[in-house]
């Protein structure tokens, strides 16, 4: 599997609470971070760890260990598991809808398989920086 898909021992990767929900949150990189703000030249992004809340109640989608926030009206990216409907992407690389992955195996197959030949790039087009396969339905 390509690197992102590869598994990393989880106390290797750092975690803070969002200071808006309090939930326990997993570090992402700028990198993609900013690949998914609507402007990203307009928020400059301090030297500072950053983390991602996959809180579906929370509007925070990244912030900083200075409990810096972005909300999800800074994105340009839709981010699907914040939305908790069907037709919110769960796979960036492909497209894949969770309604995609519920309803057509071939879909699924095709993600896997990609993932193994390492085409995926899901650190950079999941707004989480991490594999979707952990998100698809089992």
């Amino acid at each position: 599997m390509s690197d992102c898909c590869s598994s990393q021992k989880p106390e290797k990767i750092k975690r803070h609470s969002c200071p808006v929900h309090g939930q326990l949150c997993l570090q992402v990189a700028v990198s993609t971070i900013i690949h998914h703000l609507k402007s990203p030249w307009e928020y400059p992004l301090k030297d500072q760890a950053y983390y991602f809340c996959d809180d579906p109640g929370c509007d925070v989608v990244y912030f900083g260990e200075d409990d810096s926030v972005i909300n999800k009206q800074l994105l340009r990216t839709v981010v699907g598991i914040k939305q908790q409907t069907d037709d919110a992407v769960i796979c960036y690389c492909f497209g894949v809808s969770k309604s995609d992955a519920m309803n057509n195996p071939v879909a699924n197959a095709f993600v896997i398989e990609q993932t193994k030949q390492g085409v995926c790039a899901c650190a950079t087009r999941n707004p989480s920086g991490r594999c979707c396969l952990k998100d698809f339905p089992k």
